[in-house]
């Protein structure tokens, strides 16, 4: 796969920031785009020379339309991989299609458990012991790809959200880049809903 990615993000960005300071990913990241224009995702890549650029749905007719100018930008930077990073909009098949197998996506529980925006929240409640966070392809289903990589994190005794949210995010900052890396350099690749490794990768 070719070296160039895009970062999409809606908030304070730290799984960008996790990105960004990835020696070998890092450098790759040529694009941070956001729909929304005070999102700190924005400044860090200001921060981190590298270009950010604000699409607001405001600006478009529908979701579809708002898609198709990502779909371009996204070209027109000559991008090849794509990674949601906080990204609270759920992309349209417009989006999907035109990055099929180029799209990834952190989510904080053990996908398929919790899919959806309060996925720490519902762990708590269903009174799980154990949740974690997954790194998958997005497909045109909500947490629903093809699964490349995973990891347990236990819930503590006296665990509120806060904490719990605190403890996967450190995981996602270390399992996000590694897993994006390994994509970037073919050491994995998907068949239907498996991931398949190259000979002699470790990932």
């Amino acid at each position: 796969m070719g070296g160039r990615v895009a970062v999409l993000a809606s908030g304070s960005g730290t799984n960008l920031q996790a990105l960004l300071d990835h020696p070998a990913v890092g450098p790759r990241i040529a694009m941070v785009v956001s729909d929304r224009g005070d999102a700190r995702a924005l400044e860090r890549a200001r921060g981190g020379g590298v270009e950010a650029v604000h699409l607001d749905p405001k600006a478009f007719p529908s979701r579809q339309r708002h898609d198709r100018a990502l779909v371009d930008l996204l070209r027109a930077g000559g991008i090849d991989l794509v990674c949601l990073a906080g990204y609270m909009r759920i992309l349209s098949p417009v989006a999907v299609r035109a990055f099929f197998d180029r799209i990834l996506n952190v989510h904080p529980s053990l996908l398929p458990a919790f899919p959806g925006a309060h996925a720490v929240r519902e762990a708590l409640e269903w009174g799980v012991r154990v949740t974690g966070c997954t790194v998958h392809l997005v497909d045109e289903e909500v947490d629903h790809g093809p699964i490349l990589a995973q990891e347990a994190v236990p819930v503590l005794d006296g665990d509120d959200e806060a904490s719990l949210q605190a403890r996967i995010q450190a995981v996602e900052h270390r399992l996000y880049p590694a897993t994006v890396l390994a994509l970037l350099e073919d050491r994995v690749r998907v068949e239907g809903r498996r991931v398949v490794r190259a000979e002699g990768a470790r990932t």
